[in-house]
């Protein structure tokens, strides 16, 4: 798989898993808009394999280079992002397992168990979800952490993908572009504000909750929160150079667009 093939993959994944967020790209280029995707999303386990040092070895064979990692205490998530020029950077988190409870982390390690051994890392993302999960065990992981949850559901299928707002002519700052979504009837995320971080920390960042989907689980249906379409605004740091990099405090509540409550 070269990155041309893994981010086809990924876009038909992400806009199959989101119609709000094919809607949006679309009602942006019927605007006139000229769309640039900023980065994507990337989650996963801290567990032998499929660690964000495991997905990042994928990228840098494919020459991407190791950026910046943040951390995330209270959602015992950290990441690291990775970026390569003339393609999107790509954000990967992984929750940090041992740090929940022992019912939390034996459910996670059983269905990371089923993925096959000896797998290749391109043959997660194709494949999406490589496990089975109960209702019951997708609501007890739900109680602990939505990031879990949302994992376990989803498996390795991007998590968002993000537009770059500098590129967008029509909607050129977050504040046109949220007022354009919600006057469409798209709901923000406002965990924290529509608009996470200022232009003092070089980049702002807003979403739309995430659509909801019904997903096949081993013993019934059930209707849970899917992916999410986020825009960001980069600013010029002191030395006249574009922000690449992401904001821990930002970031952290862009992960709320998957959350339940959806407020």
């Amino acid at each position: 798989m070269n990155l041309d093939e893994f981010f086809s993959w990924a876009e038909k994944k992400y806009f199959t898993s989101t119609p709000s967020a094919k809607e949006i790209n679309t009602l942006l280029k019927s605007e006139g808009e000229v769309i640039e995707n900023d980065h994507i999303a990337l989650r996963t386990f801290n567990l032998d394999g499929i660690t964000v040092s495991d997905f990042g070895i994928f990228f840098e064979k494919l020459g991407y280079k190791k950026k910046d990692s943040y951390q995330f205490p209270a959602k015992k998530v950290r990441a690291t992002h990775f970026e390569k020029s003339g393609y999107p950077k790509v954000f990967i988190s992984e929750l940090i397992v041992e740090e929940f409870s022992t019912n939390c982390q034996s459910i996670i390690k059983k269905i990371v168990s089923e993925i096959p051994r000896g797998f290749a890392i391109q043959n997660l993302f194709l494949k999406a979800r490589p496990w089975s999960l109960s209702i019951e065990d997708y609501k007890t992981l739900a109680l602990e952490s939505e990031y879990a949850s949302w994992l376990s559901a989803w498996g390795f299928e991007p998590n968002h993908f993000t537009i770059l707002v500098n590129k967008l002519e029509k909607f050129g700052n977050l504040e046109k572009l949220n007022e354009f979504l919600k006057g469409k009837g798209f709901v923000l995320n406002s965990f924290g504000g529509e608009i996470k971080g200022s232009a003092e920390v070089f980049l702002e960042q807003s979403s739309i909750m995430a659509d909801k989907s019904v997903v096949e689980f081993s013993d019934g249906k059930l209707e849970v929160p899917s992916c999410y379409y986020e825009f960001a605004f980069r600013h010029n740091k002191n030395d006249g150079s574009r922000f690449e990099g992401f904001v821990s405090t930002s970031a952290d509540k862009i992960f709320e667009s998957t959350n339940e409550l959806g407020k």
